[in-house]
């Protein structure tokens, strides 16, 4: 895992006694017990982390090898188009064995605590537009007592119009259909009942225009909530925006307002695992239904296939479940007078009253220059070791030309042989 510092700064090396050093020699490999030393086993000093997290806590860097704990998944965002051309399905009530019970569906792989993974399957429901009813504040009855004094002319067929008893209202208009009385008598006048059309009070139905959409959740093919209830009613605009996420069962409030729907189930050996659903990224235009983005934070264990070095002196660790970790991050250290250092041999310094005292701190921080993966200065290499490298190679090769000329010589031999 070498590194190159581009810019200034020394890396800080603790040595067997405990004592630091310095060095811009960036030659570094992991010894046995994960710990980050340079070619004279001296440890690089820097930040620990903690469950992916850098502490402030200063030590020798020493790499985990264990497996990467597994999260259980918690949130669920969800991107995606819904048909607004779509119909309602001929069956109502929701069944995931049904394909006419649903107009959509798609799969998501959710975790556990113990990482052990679950297929979930989401499915959208359109439902019917919905009528509004708008309830005016009732004013008066709606049969009243009306007395009269006289009747000028009473004829079958002839109208009446009586008012409101409620002040000022609708009036009312009835017809008469029969006179059953004679002269100088009291009789009965018989009407055809009157029809209000909007009359104070009533019920008036109107089109929402509105399209409604519910959705539904199983996991491993059981329902979820286990009464197959929808899991959120989502409900768009004219333009085919999202105006609510209405969810059935409880549920948080996200960002922005935003309802977050909160079914849960319960995995055999593992804990309760809630669900939160986002659906504010779901549209609803007039084209095919799609899916732009699922997202889900769970993940199964994983272990260590190996790690580099950020610029920022960060080693983020990969992991064989695809994630990343951050296992630590090395630290840099700048003086006053880089030149007071004094040499100990091995590309290594120790600071001096000339030098002044060491400013610490991590890479790209301040005055303190950036890391560089996989490289080396060139005024650092090992040049004894490279030495010692060619000169082997040079051996090597030199043998194989032994062994090329003996070769040679029993050839010739044998073709001279008669």
């Amino acid at each position: 895992m070498d590194t190159a510092i581009s810019g200034q700064g020394f890396y800080q090396m603790i040595d067997q006694n405990g004592a630091i050093l310095y060095s811009r020699n960036g030659q570094f490999q992991v010894d046995k017990n994960g710990y980050i030393v340079n070619n004279q086993g001296h440890k690089v000093n820097g930040y620990q982390a903690v469950a992916g997290v850098v502490t402030a806590t200063q030590g020798a860097l020493q790499i985990s090898a264990s497996d990467l704990t597994p999260r259980q998944t918690e949130d669920v965002a969800v991107g995606a188009n819904l048909d607004s051309r779509a119909v309602v399905p001929l069956i109502s009530v929701f069944d995931p064995a049904a394909p006419t019970s649903y107009n959509n569906s798609t799969s998501l792989t959710v975790y556990d605590s113990l990482g052990v993974n679950h297929i979930g399957s989401l499915y959208f429901q359109r439902q019917p537009i919905p009528n509004l009813t708008a309830q005016a504040l009732p004013s008066a009855p709606t049969t009243t007592s009306v007395s009269v004094a006289s009747i000028s002319g009473l004829a079958v067929g002839n109208t009446i119009t009586l008012p409101n008893g409620g002040g000022a209202g609708i009036p009312v208009t009835t017809t008469i259909t029969a006179i059953t009385a004679g002269a100088g008598t009291t009789g009965t006048i018989t009407y055809v009942p009157a029809t209000v059309a909007a009359a104070i009070g009533d019920s008036i139905p109107t089109n929402a225009g509105s399209a409604v959409w519910k959705t539904y959740l199983t996991v491993d093919g059981v329902p979820v909530p286990a009464t197959a209830a929808a899991m959120a009613t989502l409900t768009f605009s004219t333009t085919g925006a999202l105006v609510t996420s209405l969810p059935v069962a409880p549920a948080t409030v996200g960002a922005g307002g935003t309802v977050i729907s909160d079914p849960s189930f319960t995995p055999l050996g593992a804990n309760p695992l809630p669900l939160n659903f986002n659906f504010s990224q779901v549209s609803q235009y007039g084209g095919n239904f799609g899916i732009s983005s699922l997202t889900q934070d769970g993940y199964a264990s994983g272990r260590l296939n190996g790690f580099s070095t950020g610029s920022d002196g960060s080693i983020l660790g990969r992991y064989s479940n695809g994630q990343t970790q951050i296992l630590g991050q090395m630290l840099l250290a700048n003086f006053t007078n880089p030149q007071g250092l004094q040499p100990v041999g091995n590309n290594e310094w120790i600071e001096s009253s000339a030098s002044g005292g060491p400013l610490v701190g991590t890479p790209a921080s301040g005055s303190l220059g950036v890391l560089q993966s996989s490289a080396v200065e060139d005024s650092n290499v090992d040049l004894t070791a490279e030495l010692v490298t060619m000169i082997t190679a040079q051996r090597v090769y030199q043998a194989n030309a032994q062994t090329i000329k003996a070769q040679d010589q029993v050839l010739q031999t044998l073709v001279n042989l008669r």
